[in-house]
């Protein structure tokens, strides 16, 4: 099956999404993620199949939209599959743990670090708002994108206002 590719302008660098043919969109990725993806030889690069996923990506950036309406097909175990349903319920401007992903999908919660590995491997950045699970300390832990933008992402969605607010410098304390 044909891939089909954009990129798109976002406050937290460009974004990369592919899509099937019928415009389900398979992944978004941004620049330096873990597991990530780029462009490969064969892929058709076709803007006006992801205009939705533009529209709609513009309008949560600017605070306007707070649940995306978008088909999505991100393939993985079963497992990953329920951790990912999971994080889909997780609502703006709300944090969940590991812990309780784990417990929501029915896992025991020994199975911390499998949700954590399901959930780092999600291939739909911001539209599937893994950026929304922080540790069970509140600590904001690891985020395949960086934590500068999973930062940025709970600033916006309000999670965050003051750090949000700050002047966004090297000398800035990181979490």
């Amino acid at each position: 099956m044909t891939t089909h590719w954009t990129t798109a302008e976002s406050p937290v660098g460009p974004l990369l999404l592919t899509a099937d043919p019928t415009g389900v969109l398979t992944s978004l990725s941004v620049p330096d993620q873990k597991g990530g993806r780029t462009v490969q030889d064969g892929w058709l690069h076709d803007p006006a199949l992801f205009r939705e996923a533009e529209e709609q990506l513009t309008a949560y950036f600017a605070g306007e939209l707070k649940e995306f309406r978008l088909e999505l097909r991100a393939e993985g175990t079963e497992f990953r599959e329920r951790v990912w349903a999971a994080l889909d319920d997780v609502p703006y401007g709300a944090t969940t743990t590991y812990g309780e992903i784990a417990t929501r999908i029915g896992a025991p919660r020994a199975a911390v670090r499998a949700v954590g590995g399901a959930i780092g491997a999600n291939p739909l950045l911001i539209v599937r708002p893994c950026h929304r699970v922080i540790g069970a300390n509140g600590s904001l832990t690891g985020y395949a994108g960086g934590l500068e933008r999973k930062t940025r992402l709970l600033g916006l969605e309000g999670v965050l206002q003051e750090l949000h607010d700050a002047p966004s410098t090297p000398s800035s304390p990181q979490l």
